[in-house]
């Protein structure tokens, strides 16, 4: 779906490597876009629709950070704090994204949980967006090849889904 998307974007960026921030604020864009359309739904069958495919999104996103990102940020920042506290949020985002697709959209919670999630995933982005991402690109890291990884990796789990 991403691929797509870049290929309509410009020709270039569909056979240009990306950089790995790049690509996973591609990712943060993607998923505030989807929240944008669950709170403007109406319709059962659309809201649950968009709350999967924005559990999906964020499972894979947490997913290829913490096997890829996270263990060679840490590495190259010797970073004590920042990785921990990312994992830990994205720990309590595993379990909001478990009562979300083990419920169904027929009641008020639904809603708030769909709610909360889309505030704390804000949060997020905004930490890893201000405080890792200026320190990743001013670090040592090949991003390029550090995208490619995250590439693959996404690509992988994506066909699981």
């Amino acid at each position: 779906m991403a691929t797509a998307q870049k290929k309509s974007e410009s020709p270039k960026k569909a056979t240009k490597p990306q950089e790995a921030t790049a690509l996973l604020r591609a990712d943060h864009k993607m998923v505030s876009m989807l929240f944008e359309q669950y709170e403007s739904a109406r319709s059962r069958p659309k809201k649950k629709a968009l709350a999967t495919q924005i559990c999906t999104e964020l499972t894979v996103h947490a997913q290829i950070e913490e096997e890829i990102f996270y263990p060679q940020v840490k590495a190259a920042l010797k970073d004590t704090e920042l990785v921990p506290e990312a994992t830990v949020e994205h720990a309590t985002l595993k379990d909001l994204i478990m009562q979300i697709e083990d419920a169904e959209p027929d009641n008020e919670m639904y809603d708030a949980k769909i709610k909360v999630l889309s505030e704390y995933v804000k949060h997020h982005v905004k930490e890893e967006q201000n405080e890792i991402f200026p320190k990743v690109k001013a670090s040592s890291l090949d991003l390029y090849a550090l995208g490619e990884q995250l590439a693959q990796r996404k690509e992988e789990l994506m066909a699981e889904y």
